[in-house]
């Protein structure tokens, strides 16, 4: 029986994990930890397990197999720092950072550390995500020219955020508001798609209900990519529909996703006419949390590498940079530690 810990209990994503740690056989969660007493207790009530008030005890528990770490953001590099440090695996939902330097710090931890790692980028796993990287990667839609990938709710329209998960919409803690929490998951896909590193970015933000003060709820970025490819995204929380969410155009095929349903053409794929709906997918991976555990049991799983994940926060820092100065920017690509 593996023993993992919970350690913070902030985010939204949350409960959808504690379900499937009740759900999973072979896991008991020992330990939950929070820097808000009263949330600790309540997911330890569910998990029947102990709260501890010293997050130190759980790093020095060698019991301990894996860290689950669902913290505000802000609080994510003292806890992986932690949990690296002690040798823990690790599972960081994201962002990592609140940009390029805590994210370039805790990176570089993990992987001296060499414990496994993963963060919450489910949309990898997505059928639709993963016949689009295998024909971006075999050339069948030739020179790609512009990519977009969009991911929007209605969170900001259904007061989502009015209560518990308040501290989403608030950029001390958060890094990002409904931009940056929705678009994180459209610039990894992106990034992931096409394997290149970006040179520059730029980007608009705006607020739609001020439900939040301040905090952005919609924006658009685009990212040069080191091809020559133009990538656009979308992202926001005050959107009543989200009908289409990708498009590649390329010098010898197309594809786009309306409602769910793919429509693909290239000359380099039979059949692939782009008049209906392509069918033929891979099989979906389990959810990224999913992942993690099978990886706790030893299983190759598919995971994110820590260094991407670190690139995806300087990406949208740039992009909040971007939006403020009105210019294009470069990420952050490479940060100097100081020698420890």
């Amino acid at each position: 029986m593996l023993q993992v810990a919970l350690v913070g209990a902030a985010h939204i994503h949350t409960p959808g994990f504690v379900k499937r740690l009740q759900a999973r056989e072979g896991v008991c969660v020992k330990y939950v930890w929070d820097h808000d007493a009263a949330r600790a207790a309540r997911q330890a009530e569910v998990l029947g397990a102990r709260v501890v008030r010293d997050v130190s005890e759980i790093w020095c528990d060698p019991g301990i197999t894996g860290a689950i770490i669902c913290s505000e953001t802000d609080r994510h590099e003292a806890l992986v720092l932690g949990a690296a440090a002690a040798h823990k695996n690790l599972f960081a939902e994201k962002p990592l950072g609140l940009g390029a330097e805590d994210a370039y710090r805790m990176a570089y931890a993990i992987s001296k550390a060499g414990v496994l790692f993963q963060t919450g980028y489910f949309q990898r796993g997505n059928p639709l995500h993963l016949f689009l990287r295998e024909q971006i990667a075999q050339g069948h839609f030739g020179k790609i020219t512009r990519i977009r990938h969009t991911n929007c709710h209605a969170g900001s329209l259904k007061g989502w955020f009015d209560t518990e998960w308040r501290w989403m919409a608030d950029l001390l803690q958060a890094g990002v508001g409904g931009f940056g929490d929705l678009g994180t998951h459209s610039s990894d896909i992106l990034l992931w798609l096409m394997g290149e590193e970006v040179e520059s970015v730029t980007a608009n933000l705006g607020v739609a209900t001020a439900r939040y003060g301040g905090c952005d709820e919609y924006g658009e970025g685009m990212l040069r990519l080191e091809s020559g490819a133009i990538a656009s995204l979308a992202a926001g929380c005050v959107d009543v529909a989200h009908p289409v969410n990708v498009i590649v155009n390329g010098t010898e095929g197309h594809a786009y996703v309306a409602n769910g349903q793919l429509y693909c053409q290239s000359s380099h794929v039979a059949g692939a006419d782009g008049k209906e709906p392509w069918t033929d997918l891979p099989n979906p991976w389990p959810h990224a949390f999913e992942l993690y555990l099978d990886a706790l049991h030893g299983k190759d799983a598919p995971l994110v590498p820590v260094h991407e994940a670190a690139v995806r926060s300087s990406v949208m820092e740039a992009l909040y940079l971007a939006a403020r100065s009105r210019q294009w920017v470069s990420p952050v690509t490479q940060v100097t530690l100081r020698p420890e």
